[in-house]
């Protein structure tokens, strides 16, 4: 690459660093590198690429109206709630407003922790490399398909879910999987995307976890989603949410 490319790429994502280092909810940008430590995508012309675009015509060809509902429901739905499905009704925003309040302030984190990669690498999303897919949920003509911001957002509430629930960890990482292989039935984002995004949601959520604000919050959380779970069991009775000091 030129000196003036990797100056030109260098402003940019030093730019992107001062949009978003100024207000992380735990961890910033910095602290992952992601466009440091996650592998370049394939280039569009690749042998790589292309087989990645065959897989996602294979599953435009064979996806159900099942299958397309589900996709399209989780492409509108980026919060903690999303784990809705393996838990239960209980699990919802109304009754659960400090859990609700730690998933957006974790999602938070997701946007500033990919927001450099997706800079860094500019990959063209499938469907704009490949006019003859065609997607079903939400598009953009913007050059940011890696890593999957849904998928990393997937994720990352699933590993602070189960900082909550650990007992219900299978369930909860089989629907964050689910979640993920749903941008390749929506068909926006190529497999490696979502599989840079499981690494870099690890490695934000590892970071996180040694954060004393997060370990207040989820604490909170925590206590707060354990009654609500035992009050939907019948285990306990149900007393007033807990609340921040």
């Amino acid at each position: 690459m030129k000196p003036i490319a990797l100056t030109t790429l260098s402003l940019c994502l030093g730019l992107t660093f001062a949009a978003h280092a100024k207000d992380p909810s735990f961890v910033s940008a910095e602290e992952t590198h992601a466009f440091q430590i996650l592998l370049t995508p394939a280039t569009a012309q690749s042998d790589k690429t292309k087989a990645e675009l065959a897989e996602l015509h294979r599953i435009e060809g064979t996806r159900s109206d099942m299958q397309q509902a589900a996709a399209m429901a989780d492409d509108k739905e980026e919060t903690i709630f999303l784990f809705k499905q393996p838990l239960g009704d209980w699990f919802n925003p109304q009754a659960l407003p400090q859990t609700a309040a730690l998933g957006s302030r974790v999602k938070n984190d997701e946007g500033i922790n990919t927001s450099p990669a997706k800079t860094g690498f500019a990959r063209v999303r499938p469907y704009n490399l490949d006019r003859t897919l065609h997607p079903i949920c939400t598009t953009k003509t913007k050059d940011d398909s890696y890593p999957s911001g849904h998928a990393t957002t997937g994720y990352l509430m699933a590993l602070t879910l189960i900082d909550m629930l650990p007992d219900e960890r299978d369930a909860i990482l089989k629907r964050a999987d689910d979640y993920a292989n749903n941008r390749l039935v929506c068909g926006v984002h190529y497999r490696s995307d979502v599989e840079a995004s499981k690494l870099l949601a690890y490695t934000i959520h590892a970071v996180m976890t040694t954060k004393p604000q997060y370990q207040q919050e989820l604490a909170v959380a925590r206590a707060e989603v354990q009654r609500a779970q035992g009050c939907s069991l019948k285990l306990k009775s149900c007393v007033a949410t807990t609340s921040l000091p």
